[in-house]
């Protein structure tokens, strides 16, 4: 079974190699010596560096007291997420899953050794508890694929102690800079390795690390760069959906709506012949993701409005009841999920996505100036959304009003993520018109939020009703479900009527 720790740390280099004397650091009693640990670690990766581009390390060590599968996902600058397997011959299922996104159907080879003779100081507080871990590495590098190269240095680790304060490492930087020592111009071992161990002519995009985006001049350009961030976040937080990290389910879902919407906003930039396909599948990946973000939604909506209840008007276990319905529609969907994560459909959608932006299906006004086009683009959503608030605020209260509420907050999103893609070029109107659209949608969220809520709860109720217990608290939390959702109705037209002419200054 895999476990993660927190790495906080920083990496150094001296021209002596040497660890300063680090007593007189504020808060270190003591420096404790742990001994000379000798280290052996093999990196894998595919051929083409997928996953060095992306600033992770899957390596297996032996030696040492944590010997076994290290991954290494980037959290920020100098922290990583470090998930442990233990020792086998091949890479653990649930390591090889993490990085799979990156992946795919390639296939993971080693690519460079390390060895490395550690020399481990610990600085410890007046209570004698560990505050960080130093170390001295001399390493030796030995490229596996790709290459030749062979490579040695040494450098200096500072790696925090589990809970502890970052800002302690602050106090350590300022005493090792005093000593001469510097940061390290690599971010990690494996970067240097095979930045220093590849033939001469790779040697400057050795590391995997990709070549910077020009600065978008054209609307094909600003279109083609947030499409470029969208795919990327899903890619980055597929990893953090398999480990069930908080938010990162929804995140990956907007991600993907802001995709299907870019495609459907600009079709005068991108051919929808060829984007239409790659929208629908985007549409089956959000509606996966959504079973059990709309499942968390409910439950803590259901929750908060329970908690309401005077006590005396709870009859039966109800919140039970949410809770075990609750518990069993995530394992369900949970299991569903990393099903569709590993299936080639979601892989092949993957790819698709990289295709299509490396080879983008560029019209006309792709190559004008982005102004013009990309508000022309942004009003357009604009209409359609002025239209169904119109007709909802049409419709008598009931089937019919909700749908067209519902379609007008499902529209609401499209202009939101339009004027999102537009903003580097449209500026300060865009960036109001995102807020404002932002506040439409939680509007029209609350009330779409409110109809889902309902139908839950009569069929919470029919389950009650069939386990012979009392269902009234199911119709009271059902009839203040519907009073929130008049509510909004009432606040609807008022609402609109204060954004109506948002794109003005478009």
């Amino acid at each position: 079974m895999a476990e993660t720790k927190r790495e906080v740390e920083r990496k150094y280099e001296s021209d002596d190699g040497g660890l300063p004397d680090l007593t007189g650091v504020a808060g270190v009693a003591d420096v404790l010596d742990k001994g000379v640990t000798e280290l052996d670690a093999t990196y894998y990766d595919t051929a083409d560096l997928r996953l060095a581009a992306a600033s992770i390390t899957l390596r297996r060590r032996t030696g040492g007291s944590d010997a076994g599968w290290h991954l290494k996902l980037p959290v920020a600058p100098g922290v990583r997420d470090e998930i442990r397997a233990p020792l086998s011959d091949t890479v653990p299922d649930e390591i090889a899953a993490l990085v799979r996104s990156r992946v795919r159907t390639g296939q993971i080879v080693a690519v460079v050794r390390l060895r490395s003779r550690r020399d481990v100081r610990e600085l410890l507080d007046h209570g004698g508890r560990p505050l960080a871990e130093t170390s001295v590495d001399a390493v030796r590098a030995e490229r596996l694929h790709g290459g030749e190269g062979t490579a040695e240095w040494t450098e200096i680790e500072v790696e925090l102690a589990d809970g502890g304060d970052p800002a302690f490492l602050d106090k350590v930087d300022k005493r090792l800079r005093k000593a001469g020592v510097r940061p390290s111009a690599s971010p990690s071992k494996l970067a240097r390795a095979l930045a220093e161990t590849a033939p001469p002519k790779q040697r400057a995009t050795a590391a995997g690390e990709p070549v910077p985006a020009g600065k978008p001049v054209t609307a094909g350009d600003h279109v083609l760069a947030y499409l470029r961030a969208q795919r990327d976040a899903i890619v980055e937080l597929d990893p953090a959906v398999r480990r069930d990290a908080e938010d990162s389910v929804h995140s990956m879902r907007v991600a993907t709506r802001r995709l299907r919407s870019t495609f459907k906003s600009f079709g005068k930039v991108l051919d929808r012949a060829v984007t239409d396909p790659v929208g629908d599948e985007l549409k089956w990946l959000a509606g996966e993701l959504g079973r059990d973000r709309d499942r968390e939604v409910l439950t803590e909506r259901l929750t908060t409005t329970l908690d309401g209840v005077p006590a005396d008007l709870v009859r039966g276990p109800v919140s039970e009841r949410i809770t075990t319905w609750s518990r069993a529609e995530h394992d369900g969907a949970r299991g569903r999920l990393l099903g569709v994560l590993d299936s080639r459909r979601y892989l092949d959608l993957l790819d698709t996505l990289d295709a299509l932006i490396a080879d983008p299906p560029l019209r006309k006004a792709a190559g004008r100036k982005p102004r013009k086009v990309l508000a022309k683009a942004v009003k357009k959503d604009f209409r359609k959304v002025a239209g169904l608030v119109q007709q909802a605020r049409e419709l008598e209260p009931g089937t019919d009003r909700d749908v067209a509420i519902h379609n007008a907050r499902k529209k609401t999103k499209r202009t939101r993520y339009a004027a999102e893609a537009g903003e580097p070029a449209l500026g300060k109107p865009a960036k109001n018109l995102v807020k404002t659209m932002k506040g439409l949608q939680n509007l029209l969220g609350d009330h779409q939020d409110s109809v889902m809520a309902r139908q839950t709860l009569r069929e919470l109720s029919a389950v009650a009703h069939a386990a012979g217990q009392d269902t009234f608290t199911y119709g009271l939390l059902h009839e203040r479900e519907e009073q929130r959702a008049l509510r909004v109705e009432a606040e609807l037209p008022a609402f609109w009527d204060g954004i109506k002419d948002a794109t003005a200054g478009l």
